[in-house]
């Protein structure tokens, strides 16, 4: 098995994560995603065509010594969409490692997608959500994230919402400084993230990622 379903990143930040690629597919084409630019994460290959199985994600998660404290998923698409996958993987980990921490970075478009509430489904299996806000009204969150779904903006904000409610620590997000054309007001972002319940990171664009 060549493609890589979980990775990690070698810095000093997180020595003590992994992250799981679970899909390239994705309901955003944000101009910022490093995807467009290269094909990697810290020389770990991130295409894959989603053809896996749980066991297959479980070897890779294994092959980690020592165990990690967090797993994130976080790769070069929406974990979400593969939501009973992830459901899966996530209550491996609770029975089998369940002083690990677990997070996903995710587009906020899930209960849009499904038309349910993802949010409690996964309310006791994750710890932790980083939701990509990216922006400080629809109109720059369709120049900058080139949504595929109606009102993308609105249910990112709604699920931020719904994850605060169901008792899922969550951070909204936003990147600044990948261009010249789009100026993110982060301050405005934050305002709208702490009106949501939700805590705020402004991620500065790294040029070439990781």
């Amino acid at each position: 098995m060549a493609y890589t379903l979980v990775y990690s990143i070698n810095n000093e930040q997180s020595p003590e994560t992994v992250y799981v690629n679970l899909t390239n597919s994705c309901t955003n084409r944000c101009v910022f995603c490093l995807r467009e630019q290269k094909d990697d994460v810290c020389g770990a290959e991130m295409w894959h065509d989603d053809n896996y199985k749980l066991e297959d994600i479980i070897s890779q998660f294994e092959a980690y010594s020592p165990t990690p404290s967090e797993v994130v998923f976080c790769g070069y698409g929406e974990p979400f969409l593969r939501r009973e996958m992830m459901k899966e993987f996530c209550k491996y980990l609770r029975k089998n490692y369940p002083a690990i921490k677990i997070r996903v970075n995710t587009n906020g478009h899930a209960n849009a997608i499904y038309k349910t509430n993802v949010a409690e489904e996964f309310k006791n299996l994750i710890d932790a959500v980083s939701v990509s806000l990216n922006a400080a009204d629809s109109n720059e969150y369709n120049s900058i994230c080139n949504p595929k779904i109606n009102n993308a903006y609105g249910e990112v904000k709604k699920f931020i919402k719904a994850c605060v409610d169901a008792g899922i620590d969550v951070t909204a997000s936003v990147v600044t400084g990948f261009d010249k054309i789009h100026n993110v007001d982060a301050q405005k972002c934050e305002l709208i993230a702490k009106s949501l319940g939700a805590k705020f990171r402004n991620r500065e664009f790294i040029p070439n990622g990781y």
